[in-house]
């Protein structure tokens, strides 16, 4: 299956195939889903700028780690006055070392808590990566379809050819008037108007997807992919029991983990440091030295720490709801995304089983019928463009279904894989 986004089940699975870098001097690669995710999961800023992220928070955890800086100092007393105390005839000079003793386990709660962060970091990574494979599969989806887009027009040109000639035939033989061959010409016209078109979008998309690693002027070509090969996918309740384990909900608990050390670190201020200093004193007056020290101790920490406790015990019980909240939001649309590929591959598999070949079979017997003067152009033609619009109609539930079936991954981090898909040629029965 093209669309199987094999790292989603683990964010790490390497990719089937390594891509060989573009060159100028050799033929355009030709470029699978895995190739295209390695080249985003190698190169994609968003994944460094959250490495380089680690770096900051790391430099953050050793600033935690210091212990409050000593302080020197040096005093003098009793110096440029008056009388016995001009200049410094009684100058008394200390020198002092200052510190502070952290109580409460402040050191430790610092730390725990820029730990709990860089901890955090990792599973962030992997939500991001997870968006960006989806990304991946989004746009690569949109190159598959400007190809199938343009088999099906391969598919009404063809058809309108054969309607040319025959017209081309009934005018020959006097049995039809020119006009018929000049409509049944612009409907050519318009079928080749159609494979232009999905000739440029297929570039376009190309250039969107190519963008996501960085490359301005792409090169590559797309394996054969069939859209319309959709796997049986589980039933939403079953679907719904792997959404504990997604990393978007994963990530309340490192977010847990990080409130709880800020609720901790809060609480320490609530338990005042100590202020020392000790030093020595030299006394100008028979030239003596003497031992000076003090300790302090703020009062009122207790109350002055209370607001921001219960701000941080408020952040932690409302993490809770934000959970249940983002659950919530990913069950509606889990829920809403099953629903459209059961649709979708629905209408898929009936297109194919039941509608395209009797509308084929009826064209063919058009084709016979109009050669031999049994029915009208317009008769044979409305069946040509009935044939073709449910050829797309089929194309787009199809491309629909693979796009619900991208979020159901991205949601569920599963992959599931179709079974052996058929050639390009699986945009008809």
């Amino acid at each position: 299956m093209w669309l199987r986004l094999a790292a989603l089940a683990a964010l790490a699975i390497a990719p089937c195939v390594h891509a060989q870098a573009p060159s100028p001097i050799v033929p355009p690669d030709v470029l699978t889903l895995d190739d295209a995710v390695a080249r985003v999961a190698r190169t994609h800023p968003d994944l460094r700028l959250i490495d380089a992220r680690r770096g900051g928070l790391q430099a953050d955890f050793d600033a935690a780690s210091l212990r409050p800086a000593l302080r020197a100092g040096l005093d003098f007393e009793n110096a440029l006055g008056s009388g016995q105390a001009r200049a410094f005839r009684q100058a008394e000079t200390t020198l002092t070392l200052a510190g502070v003793l952290e109580r409460g386990g402040k050191l430790d709660a610092r730390r725990t808590l820029v730990q709990a962060r860089i901890d955090a970091l990792a599973l962030q990574r992997e939500t991001q990566r997870l968006d960006l494979l989806a990304d991946v599969a989004r746009r690569y989806l949109a190159v598959v379809s400007a190809r199938a887009q343009q088999a099906i027009a391969e598919q009404d040109i063809a058809q309108r050819r054969r309607t040319v000639a025959g017209a081309r035939q009934r005018l020959q033989a006097g049995a039809s008037p020119e006009s018929v061959v000049l409509t049944a010409e612009a409907a050519l016209a318009r079928a080749e108007l159609s494979r232009a078109r999905a000739e440029q979008q297929e570039v376009a998309a190309r250039q969107h997807l190519a963008a996501l690693w960085g490359e301005r002027a792409p090169r590559f070509d797309i394996a054969p992919a069939d859209p319309l090969a959709l796997p049986d996918i589980p039933d939403s309740a079953d679907l719904a029991a792997l959404l504990d384990g997604t990393p978007e909900l994963a990530q309340f608990a490192d977010e847990r983990r990080v409130r709880e050390a800020r609720v901790r670190l809060a609480r320490t201020a609530a338990i005042p440091d100590v202020d020392w200093q000790a030093g020595v004193r030299r006394l100008q007056e028979g030239g003596d030295m003497a031992l000076v020290g003090g300790v302090s101790l703020p009062l009122g920490g207790a109350r002055r720490a209370g607001p921001e406790i219960r701000s941080a015990e408020a952040d932690l019980a409302a993490l809770e709801i934000e959970r249940e909240s983002r659950d919530v939001a990913l069950y509606s649309t889990l829920a809403d995304a099953h629903g459209r590929y059961r649709v979708a591959q629905l209408d898929v598999q009936r297109t194919r089983a039941d509608v395209l070949p009797r509308l084929l079979r009826a064209e063919q017997a058009a084709e016979r019928a109009y050669r031999v003067g049994a029915v009208s152009y317009l008769e044979w033609a409305q069946l040509q463009s009935e044939t073709t619009a449910t050829r797309r109609q089929q194309l787009d539930a199809a491309l629909d279904a693979q796009a619900a079936l991208i979020e159901i991954q991205r949601l569920t981090g599963q992959a599931f894989v179709a079974a052996p898909a058929a050639s390009q040629e699986g945009t008809t029965p």
